[in-house]
C-alpha cells in the first residue's frame, strides 16, 4: 500500500448544516482527507493509503453516500500531487503560453 494525493473539488460550498453533519461522520473523522475552505469554495484535501491510484479515489467518494446532498465536482491532481504520487515525468508538464502570430511583411 502507498500514499496516494489528490483534490476533491465540491459541487458547492458546504453550508453550515453540513458542516455540522461533517462533524458527525465517522468515515470522515478516520483521516485521510480534510476539508478546505476558501470564499465560495469548499473542497478536501486527500491523502489515502491504496494499492492503486483509482482504489484511493473509490474509496474518498464512497464516504459522500453518508453525506447526502453534497456533491462532489471533480477529483483534480495538480502539480505538487503528481509530484508527490511519483507521476511527475518530463510529459507531464504544463502547456507552454500560446505563440504570438508573427507578421512578415515583404
Amino acid at each position: 500500500m502507498r500514499s496516494w494525493y489528490f483534490n476533491l473539488v465540491l459541487e458547492a460550498p458546504l453550508t453550515e448544516e453540513q458542516k455540522d453533519v461533517l462533524d458527525g461522520l465517522d468515515r470522515f473523522a478516520a483521516g485521510g482527507i480534510g476539508l478546505e475552505e476558501g470564499p465560495g469554495y469548499s473542497g478536501f484535501l486527500c491523502v489515502v493509503q491504496a494499492e492503486t491510484l483509482t482504489a484511493a479515489i473509490a474509496d474518498t467518494l464512497s464516504r459522500f453516500e453518508d453525506f447526502p446532498g453534497v456533491l462532489v465536482r471533480s477529483v483534480v491532481l495538480d502539480h505538487v500531487d503528481l509530484a508527490s504520487n511519483g507521476m511527475a515525468t518530463a510529459a507531464v508538464v504544463p502547456a507552454p503560453p500560446p505563440a504570438e502570430a508573427s507578421s512578415s511583411t515583404s
